[in-house]
């Protein structure tokens, strides 16, 4: 696996980062705050803000941001994290993004209900990766980015599929994967890299390797994972 795949399955793991920008009422000092935030299949981070906020007025002035995201039950500085650098623009993709977020951070419904808040998008630039110690990398936007692939428009007839057919299947991964034994169990994203389970309210990440491009390959894989966790 490529340390760009590597960085990004890395990201698509982590919901939460902490967000630094440029700060309007500062003079151009870093700002940070805490964010929730999901990866769209382009593997860009999606967060959800208020207008009110102030990271989103330091957004409007100035766009160029960073976000730091780390495992927080490892050690601070032997952990691994990653920083992406780049760029936050409002984001008008439509309901899938909703639909995609919501469903790994299920409070984002509740602000939505609020309507003053909007999904912006980074667009990454350069990411520094430390994947533990002497793991030290800089990664171009081009070796981070997934391949070409059409799993956005097949994301939501493979979860229902997997939802309503294969509930089973969902479980076994669990079971085999991840060591758990869920009462309730449902698919909620997909993409190239893997996909993400709600097991007992808990979020799971299965990563897929090699990543898939299209609906056929997920099934492949799919059915790959349930034949292992089930030999």
């Amino acid at each position: 696996m490529s340390i760009g795949a590597e960085c990004r399955r890395y990201l698509r793991r982590h919901h939460h980062g902490l967000l630094s920008t440029i700060s309007k009422k500062l003079g151009g000092h870093p700002f940070g705050s805490v964010t929730a935030c999901v990866t769209d299949h382009a593997a860009r981070p999606v967060i959800l803000i208020s207008r009110l906020a102030e990271h989103t007025k330091n957004i409007d002035a100035d766009p160029r941001v960073s976000l730091l995201v780390r495992n927080t039950d490892a050690d601070a500085q032997a952990g691994a994290r990653l920083t992406l650098v780049g760029n936050a623009v409002r984001t008008d993709d439509g309901p899938a993004v909703q639909t995609r977020y919501v469903a790994c951070v299920p409070d984002a419904a509740r602000l939505l209900a609020l309507g003053d808040f909007a999904f912006y998008r980074i667009e990454p630039l350069t990411l520094r990766y430390i994947g533990g110690f002497g793991a030290i990398h800089w990664i171009t936007a081009d070796n981070y980015a997934p391949p070409a692939n059409t799993m956005a428009a097949c994301e939501a007839d493979i979860v229902a599929h997997m939802n309503s057919e294969h509930v089973d299947a969902l479980r076994d991964y669990c079971r085999h994967f991840k060591q758990k034994q869920p009462a309730t169990v449902a698919m909620v994203a997909i993409d190239c890299d893997g996909f993400d389970v709600r097991a007992d309210g808990e979020l799971l990440r299965f990563d897929i390797d090699p990543p898939v491009v299209d609906a056929r390959m997920a099934r492949a894989a799919l059915v790959a994972m349930t034949s292992q966790a089930r030999a």
